[in-house]
């Protein structure tokens, strides 16, 4: 995902503040351990995230809660037409236990 310039502390304190029923949500849909990283250098925000099942947090545009968020955080990150973050699918390459 790639956040605005200059909108660093205002998408931290969005997320210190995450709406409690997004958080049921992405609980519901199995998304677990959900972390995000913030590249100050190139303004590149990188998800993790472990999910039980098939279903991430950016394949719940159906669910409305989640479609608010998208709107709510629009202003700030490079988004796509219905207001998702704009994303890039990457590849594991190593993994280690």
């Amino acid at each position: 995902m790639f956040l605005k310039p200059g909108f660093e502390e205002e998408y931290a304190r969005r997320h210190a503040a995450l709406w409690p029923e997004l958080r049921q949500q992405l609980s519901a849909a199995g998304v677990r351990n959900y972390s995000i990283y913030w590249d100050k250098d190139t303004n590149i925000l990188f998800g993790y995230q472990e999910i039980e099942g098939e279903t991430s947090s950016q394949d719940m545009g159906a669910d409305e809660i989640t479609r608010k968020w998208w709107d709510y955080m629009a202003d700030i990150m490079e988004v796509n037409p219905d207001n998702s973050p704009v994303t890039i699918p990457i590849r594991e390459v190593f993994h280690l236990d």
